[in-house]
């Protein structure tokens, strides 16, 4: 497997070079950011198609989400271990120990044994035959105590992956704890793991991903009492056709809604805490998700921030980076991770999915449920943005009045310059496609269309009926 360093976001040599060549269009056209967090290599042997290659309607791009958070949910599957945990937020707990696992933490060089217990769910036949599949969870992990998530999917030609780990989860990083990680070098020759992203080595030749099981593995000290609680987990399958463009939208329900989300900059925790990412000009993934989870009246406290230098304004971001920050990757862009922070917070849930068009996000907006999304772009391609990025995360706050995208993008240089408007096409395009010419003149992806959700535990009505129209029940 390739380094991660293309996912990580380094968006001062972007900001830098966009300022520099700010007055002579042709070089803006070419300027870009330095990798950054939230982007994604290109998949394993995929084919790049020519600039020329058209556009793909984002209805012609399937995506299913199916989580697991009910209780009968947690009744089904196959329980090794764990026991269903009823109530007011259903989920799944320690019962008995049936294994040990001995781990070796490549993160502090310590081997530990634990104890496990496995969940499995019960198979998950995808509707459309997939290319990607990214897990999620919400947990809650007492110190010494942690989570495994793992990929048992069934190729189209009836054979099987291997056991995926798609990541290992604790909320903590105290001298009780694993550090979360992502696990790489993972593959079959049929289909790879990249970071927090399983995908189909070259989608034109092999096998698709036709069904999965995810295997849920909760592990704490022997002779231990505690349990991680596991609320919800879940998978986002999806075959987007390579496109470098798509259709734009028509503004509808969210034209004119804006909601009232905090406004934070990465920018000015540059030099904070290198050591998570380099500091805060890598953190727009953790300062999105910040910006979302304060929105909802939700946060750390003050002596969770007791570590962060009381000089450093907006404490609150690198808290976030901390508790983000996936120690094999080396960076807070993990997808996943941000979704799990989120869920560590009281009555949050976090998802990661893919929506096909800003009329989802107006939807969702419409209903009160701002959303993160995850885009990469030259500087030319986004007007006002000022700088290029290989992969940057912004937290749409709602829509003008005319269907144009209120932003609070993190890579401004203060909390008062973070709400920006964006043209809508514009950045339709930048956030639903697959493929772009990057600064070279080459071919590198797009996500498309890839998000954060982040909501109540008992959503309204009307929140409901948003989230399940974009598949997230």
């Amino acid at each position: 497997m390739t380094s991660n360093a293309p996912r990580r976001a380094v968006l001062t040599a972007a900001l830098a070079a966009a300022a520099a060549t700010a007055t002579a269009t042709a070089t803006a056209q070419s300027a870009s950011a330095a990798p950054a967090s939230g982007a994604r290599p290109a998949a394993p042997g995929a084919a790049a198609k020519p600039a020329q290659a058209g556009s793909a309607a984002p209805d012609d791009a399937p995506v299913d989400y199916h989580g697991w958070t009910s209780l009968p949910d947690w009744l089904f599957g196959t329980h090794h271990g764990t026991l269903p945990l009823p109530g007011r937020r259903p989920g799944v707990v320690f019962g008995r120990a049936t294994g040990t696992f001995d781990y070796a933490d490549p993160h502090t060089g310590t081997t530990a044994t634990w104890e496990t217990a496995t969940w499995t769910s019960p198979v998950r036949h995808i509707p459309h035959p997939s290319t990607e599949l990214i897990s999620s969870w919400n947990a809650h992990t007492p110190g010494g105590t942690w989570i495994q998530i793992e990929l048992l999917g069934t190729y189209t030609d009836g054979t099987a992956t291997p056991a995926y780990i798609m990541g290992r989860w604790t909320a903590g990083d105290g001298p009780e704890d694993i550090r979360r990680t992502s696990v790489d070098d993972q593959t079959d020759g049929k289909s790879s793991i990249w970071t927090d992203t399983f995908s189909i080595d070259d989608a034109t030749a092999g096998p698709l991903l036709a069904s999965y099981r995810l295997r849920l593995t909760l592990l704490r000290k022997p002779g231990s009492h505690l349990t991680p609680t596991v609320w919800r987990l879940g998978a986002m399958a999806s075959n987007i056709p390579d496109r470098y463009t798509v259709p734009a939208s028509v503004p509808g329900a969210g034209a004119g809604v804006e909601l009232p989300v905090p406004r934070y900059s990465q920018n000015i925790h540059a030099g904070q805490y290198p050591q998570y990412d380099n500091g805060g000009e890598a953190w727009c993934s953790p300062t999105s998700s910040t910006m979302n989870i304060e929105y909802w009246g939700r946060g750390p406290t003050a002596a969770d921030m007791a570590w962060v230098d009381p000089s450093y304004a907006d404490p609150q971001v690198d808290q976030g980076a901390r508790y983000t920050y996936d120690y094999q990757y080396e960076g807070c862009g993990n997808w996943p991770f941000n979704a799990a922070y989120a869920a560590t917070y009281r009555d949050m849930q976090g998802v990661i999915t893919r929506l096909h068009s800003l009329n989802d996000v107006e939807r969702l907006v419409k209903a009160g449920i701002p959303v993160i999304t995850s885009q990469s772009f030259l500087a030319s391609e986004l007007d006002g943005a000022g700088y290029g990025t290989s992969g940057h995360l912004m937290c749409l706050a709602g829509f003008t009045p005319e269907g144009d995208v209120v932003s609070n993008d993190p890579a401004s240089d203060s909390d008062d310059a973070v709400r920006n408007i964006y043209k809508r096409s514009q950045f339709e395009t930048i956030w639903l496609r697959t493929k772009r010419i990057n600064a070279t003149g080459g071919v590198s992806s797009g996500t498309g269309g890839v998000c954060y959700l982040y909501f109540p535990a008992q959503p309204s009505p009307g929140q409901r009926r948003a989230l399940a129209s974009v598949g997230v029940v």
